[in-house]
């Protein structure tokens, strides 16, 4: 059965390696164009073509996905089934290619978190279990059928960026699982359940990350660790912007209004809630490197 798979980043990339270990043909990996970044912006490549070139894959990056140069070359690849995972919206002509259809992995126990960002939300929401699931991709987005999925539970110390790597590893098992049960012909599509109040998961912008103080201390709680480490909750500091990637909860009854912070200068940096304290761990001033709070406490001055 000849495979082609598409997806960008590092999560994608745990499924690409378990489908050529499997002894899989991909004939083809699409991914992302190169792109610039950084301060020299030189050309930065996505670590699906790293991978792949690496591999000696054969690497296709679209600027877009109906340039019918491209559509021509997918063509005449002749490949049984396509393989998505952290790609991008499909256009029909795409996703209606292949004769065994074009399956895609989703990072979330469908048909709750459909959408852009389903690792954040899951935990920004409190959840304690969540999975990913595979199904083959319709018009309306993650709406297919589902094949199989996997589930694991969200601990309260999980972050957006310990629960993105235990569910890429079941991914990438969940996908070969997949993949070998179309090869066999040995599986039963399932309907999404729509019986049950659906939680999105749309795309995360700059506004949503600010912490809001004013909250509860378990949804503040659940807001940091949900967009650590990426794209990362911030608040206010002497005017200027903190990001908060590692924090821990203080029960402590708030005596100051909630926003306020408490410090000894040396050791601990917290701020008040509605009903508790939030002690930050690991932080990253505007203009200055990420660091351990009592690194940060030692080159600025909150105290008298």
């Amino acid at each position: 059965m000849k495979i082609v798979f598409m997806g960008t980043p590092d999560f994608a990339v745990a499924s690409l390696d378990a489908l050529k270990n499997a002894g899989f043909d991909i004939v083809a990996v699409v991914t992302a164009a190169d792109k610039p970044a950084g301060r020299g912006q030189k050309l930065s490549e996505s670590a699906v073509k790293k991978y792949a070139v690496e591999h000696g894959l054969k690497v296709l990056q679209p600027l877009k996905l109906k340039d019918p140069d491209f559509i021509n070359e997918l063509e005449q690849l002749k490949a049984d089934l396509q393989v998505v995972v952290a790609f991008r919206m499909l256009p029909e002509v795409v996703w209606n290619m292949p004769p065994k259809g074009t399956i895609n992995l989703h990072g979330s126990l469908l048909p709750q978190y459909r959408g852009a960002a389903p690792i954040n939300h899951a935990v920004i929401n409190g959840e304690t279990e969540t999975g990913v699931t595979t199904f083959f991709l319709k018009h309306e987005i993650d709406t297919g059928d589902v094949i199989f999925s996997a589930k694991t539970e969200i601990t309260d110390e999980d972050t957006a960026g310990t629960l993105h790597d235990k569910l890429m590893h079941i991914g990438a098992d969940l996908i070969v699982k997949t993949v070998k049960a179309i090869d066999e012909n040995n599986y039963t599509e399932m309907p999404q359940p729509m019986n049950t109040e659906l939680k999105a998961a749309p795309k995360i912008f700059k506004d949503f990350c600010e912490i809001n103080w004013n909250q509860d201390l378990q949804t503040v709680y659940n807001h940091i660790r949900g967009l650590s480490p990426y794209p990362t909750a911030f608040t206010s500091l002497n005017g200027k912007s903190l990001k908060v990637f590692k924090v821990e909860k203080d029960l402590t009854t708030p005596i100051q209004s909630a926003g306020t912070f408490e410090t000894d200068g040396k050791t601990f940096l917290k701020f008040a809630t509605e009903n508790g304290y939030i002690k930050l761990l690991e932080l990253q001033l505007e203009g200055k490197k990420r660091m351990m709070v009592d690194e940060f406490l030692r080159g600025v001055r909150l105290v008298d």
